[in-house]
């Protein structure tokens, strides 16, 4: 790891990585340099063997079948698999106030193209307000409900067994953003009732940049959007219409997947609710230790429930200023939007926020440090 430089914006990406996972990327590399289903020959069925025990990792850890595992290139890849997959011309689409631009401009990009409506749900502080918001936003025309499950913004996590409890009794699909959530809380298709669950292999599970999982319970077909080789039924010029091939056109990323595979089986032997209680921790220590200092804006309420990600401001300090400040003292955190323009207006964070995520592999400490360095910026930098 860089010497001197401490992670906290393990919300776009976790850095350091676990051992493992640097041995799993080298070892595909090493012993896998052939195309997974294209050819019978030695490295190619290693290379299948590797994949195919990567899908029943996963499956196992979110509760399906391998089959219904995609493997993407990032978590914005699966949700446009699924959404421009899933969603039909004309159809009536409820999200919420909370989305990423991996969602936002997706819809909106199909609000042009297949004429689809869209109802956006403002997410409260009180669960309670937030699903009857949910069950009035849908109608006789809705076909699917996508929404996150926990802010990339503030971490807050919404409702989703009981929005997904409205989709299941009026048969309405629903496509779930587990970017922030997956690898800090425990997710099962079936105990959530999440049709689609779209995620990235880069945060929470510890993968390498470059992996994204579409991972669905098989309920709904998804119409493929890119085309191209599988492996399977080459004879035909059609794609092939059974999962997971239809979905996986072109090479696979061969170490991305066995780095996620590797990931997962990190996060699953340390154990999620360790993981989650330790960060939340760090979260903990860092707010009350915020709370000391003047001028500082925290982005949480006591009503709500949040993963360990905390959005701060200093007041009359732009939050981009801010982090160019604390990278200076060696202090990883990421400022502005976070790709999440609704959640900003709602805020009223008119330059964005500081954001504030952490992961197993830091420490009560270096929250300290970082805490001091904010406390001095408020002397420092020039307020305007």
């Amino acid at each position: 790891m860089m010497k001197n430089i401490i992670n906290f914006d393990n919300a776009a990406t976790t850095f350091p990585k676990p051992e493992s996972v640097k041995n799993a990327v080298l070892y595909a590399i090493e012993n896998c340099g052939g195309n997974a289903g294209r050819g019978g020959h030695a490295l190619s069925m290693k290379s299948s063997e590797l994949v195919y025990q990567t899908r029943t990792v996963i499956s196992s850890f979110f509760d399906t079948e391998p089959e219904n595992v995609i493997f993407c290139s990032s978590c914005t890849h699966a949700l446009n698999t699924a959404i421009k997959g899933f969603v039909r011309r004309d159809m009536h689409v409820v999200t919420s106030s909370l989305e990423h631009n991996s969602v936002l401009r997706t819809l909106v990009a199909m609000k042009k193209e297949k004429n689809i409506s869209i109802s956006v749900v403002e997410v409260s502080a009180d669960d309670s307000v937030t699903i009857d918001s949910f069950r009035r936003a849908i109608t006789d025309k809705t076909g699917a409900v996508i929404c996150t499950i926990a802010s990339n913004v503030t971490g807050q996590l919404l409702p989703i067994r009981e929005i997904s409890e409205i989709c299941r009794r009026k048969n309405i699909c629903l496509i779930a953003d587990g970017a922030q959530a997956c690898g800090h809380i425990p997710i099962s298709l079936k105990k959530y009732g999440i049709n689609i669950l779209c995620t990235s292999g880069h945060k929470g599970l510890y993968g390498i940049s470059g992996t994204g999982l579409l991972v669905s319970d098989g309920k709904y077909n998804i119409k493929p959007f890119m085309h191209g080789g599988t492996g399977s039924v080459s004879t035909s010029p059609v794609q092939p219409d059974f999962m997971p091939d239809s979905l996986e056109s072109g090479t696979l990323n061969i170490p991305g997947i066995f780095s996620v595979k590797a990931g997962i089986e990190f996060v699953a032997n340390t154990g999620i609710e360790k993981i989650n209680l330790f960060e939340e921790n760090l979260a903990n220590e860092f707010i009350n230790r915020l709370k000391k200092i003047p001028d500082v804006i925290i982005y949480r309420s006591d009503s709500a429930h949040y993963l360990p990600v905390v959005s701060f401001n200093l007041k009359n300090i732009p939050s981009e200023q801010l982090s160019s400040y604390l990278d200076k003292k060696g202090f990883c955190l990421r400022a502005g939007l976070h790709c999440s323009p609704i959640a900003h207006e709602m805020l009223k964070t008119q330059t964005g926020t500081v954001r504030f995520s952490p992961s197993v592999f830091n420490s009560a400490v270096e929250v300290k440090n970082l805490c001091y360095s904010i406390k001095n910026a408020t002397y420092t930098i020039e307020k305007i």
